[in-house]
């Protein structure tokens, strides 16, 4: 990316961003033919730049769901990027509701990010907008209910099953049994560690 670009997402100035197209119309495509790359939109997000971010998803959707150099997409970082994160988190869901799967570093989705920290606004509301994201997994082959019991999070896996159990009522076909008896390489499962940590398992 080159410096006028860069300068332009981390002051959020959609002038100088259209300026740099002006400059050279490729710009953005040659980014997004990486695979793995810092784009725009992760440094507007890493900046808190909404507006910035929301022209960016616009020009390139595909950049929302890119991983950069650490593995992580746009959505990942707004989820580090405290306190400032609610409303980027918000509005970059709204625009695209299946970002809440995409699996960065270990294979984790930005739900397995908010169970693990036990965010309760975020898991309702990803819950909300993508209930087929409960039943992905880690590259341990761990759903956000296993990461939640294990990482003690007893409020975040009562919300997941709630979720689950509201998605399947709406019609979702998500296979309860299978997602309480997923397990990780240890061969533990959700049930397992939910009694071994004395933590609710209904």
């Amino acid at each position: 990316m080159n410096e006028m670009l860069r300068r332009a997402a981390e002051m959020g100035d959609i002038e100088m961003l259209y300026r740099s197209i002006h400059n050279d119309p490729c710009i953005l495509e040659r980014i997004d033919q990486q695979q793995f790359v810092e784009t725009p939109l992760h440094v507007a997000v890493s900046h808190d730049q909404i507006l910035f971010a929301m022209e960016i998803m616009m020009l390139k959707p595909s950049f929302a769901k890119k991983l950069n150099l650490d593995g992580f997409t746009p959505l990942h970082l707004a989820l580090q990027n405290r306190p400032q994160t609610t409303e980027m988190v918000n509005r970059l869901v709204r625009v695209d509701s299946n970002l809440v799967r995409v699996r960065g570093r270990e294979g984790k989705t930005p739900l397995h990010c908010v169970a693990e920290e036990g965010n309760l606004e975020f898991l309702k509301m990803f819950l909300s907008l993508c209930p087929l994201s409960i039943q992905d997994v880690t590259v341990n082959n761990e759903t956000a209910l296993f990461v939640a019991v294990s990482h003690g999070r007893p409020e975040a896996f009562e919300i997941l099953v709630k979720g689950l159990c509201s998605a399947r009522r709406r019609g979702y076909k998500i296979p309860s049994k299978i997602l309480m008896k997923c397990n990780d390489d240890e061969t533990n499962n959700v049930l397992h560690i939910a009694a071994l940590t004395n933590q609710p398992q209904d």
